[in-house]
C-alpha cells in the first residue's frame, strides 16, 4: 500500500527545539522523526511514500537528495576514506514523491492534493509526521477490511501528562486525575482509507472535522484500540523524551532493530 505522510504543518509548538527545521525533520537520534516513521512503514513492506510537503519543503527534499546512507547503516571504509562499502542499506528500496500542497493547507486539503497519486489502489495509509508506535500494522489494516469501513485510526491514551478536571455545579471540582487513567482516548493517527474517503472531503474541508463526521453517520469510521507504546512529538520536551529512549536502547518503536514482526 502506498503511505501518504502529512508534513507540512507549521509545528509552532516545537519551534523551541526544532532550531529552524520543519517538525518531520527534528531529529530523534542521527535521523529526523520523519525517517523513523517511514522505516516503521517499510517494516512492514510499505515502501512507497506520498509526502505532503508545505512549510520550509525544502528542508525535507534536501534531506533526501543528499541522503548518507552511512549515518544508520554498517560500512567499511578503504584506502582512507576514498572507498565506502555499505554493508546494508535503509533506503534503497524506497519510492518517495514530493508534492507541494501549500504553505496554509488543512490536513484535508492536502489529502485532496495527493488524490492522483493513489487514486487507482483499493487502499492506502495515511499518517501524520510526528508520533511513533510499536503497533503491529497488518493487525489495523485487517481489522478496517473486515469491518467494510472506509477510514480507520488509531485510538490512544494521551501521551502528555496533563490531568483531567470534573466539574460540580458552582464549579466545585469533582475529581481530579492524570489523563493516562481515565477512560479518555484520541486520534493517534495511523489512518488507513479506502479509496472511498475523497467522495467524503469537500473543498477546504478539514479531514478530521465534516468528512469524518459525514463517515460517522453513515457508520464508515473506525477507531483500532491501541494500547501499548505511542508517543507523539509536540513540544521540545517530548522529543528530549523520545531522544533519551533512543540513546538508552529502549526505542520500542525501532522494530525494524527489535526483531519484532
Amino acid at each position: 500500500m502506498k503511505v501518504v505522510l502529512f508534513c507540512g504543518g507549521l509545528g509552532t509548538r516545537l519551534r523551541e527545539g526544532a532550531n529552524g527545521l520543519p517538525k518531520p525533520m527534528v531529529h530523534i537520534g542521527p535521523r529526523p522523526i520523519l525517517w523513523h516513521i517511514m522505516k516503521y512503514y517499510a517494516h512492514y513492506g510499505h515502501k512507497d511514500f506520498i509526502l505532503c510537503l508545505g512549510y520550509k519543503a525544502d528542508a525535507i527534499k534536501n534531506f533526501f537528495l543528499t541522503y548518507d546512507q552511512c549515518l544508520s547503516s554498517d560500512f567499511t571504509m578503504t584506502r582512507g576514506q576514498k572507498q565506502v562499502h555499505l554493508n546494508g542499506s535503509d533506503i534503497s528500496d524506497w519510492n518517495i514523491t514530493f508534492v507541494d500542497t501549500g504553505l496554509a493547507a488543512n490536513v484535508g486539503q492536502r489529502l485532496k492534493a495527493v488524490q492522483p497519486y493513489v487514486k487507482d489502489d483499493e487502499y492506502f495509509l495515511a499518517n501524520y509526521a510526528d508520533a511513533l508506535t510499536d503497533m503491529h500494522l497488518p493487525d489495523e489494516i485487517t481489522y478496517l477490511k473486515s469491518n467494510g469501513g472506509v477510514g480507520c485510526f488509531v485510538c490512544v491514551k494521551p501521551s502528555q501528562s496533563f490531568s483531567v478536571v470534573s466539574l460540580l455545579n458552582g464549579d466545585s471540582v469533582e475529581s481530579i486525575d492524570f489523563v493516562r487513567n481515565t477512560a479518555l482516548m484520541i486520534n493517534g493517527g495511523y489512518f488507513v482509507f479506502r479509496k472511498d474517503i475523497f467522495e467524503y472531503i469537500k473543498e477546504g474541508e478539514d479531514l478530521v472535522i465534516e468528512p469524518f463526521q459525514r463517515l460517522i453517520e453513515a457508520k464508515k469510521l473506525f477507531g483500532y484500540r491501541y494500547n501499548r507504546f505511542w508517543y507523539c512529538m509536540d513540544t521540545f520536551k517530548e522529543q528530549q523524551e523520545l531522544n533519551d529512549m533512543y540513546e538508552r536502547g529502549s526505542a520500542p518503536w525501532e522494530l525494524w532493530k527489535n526483531g519484532k514482526p
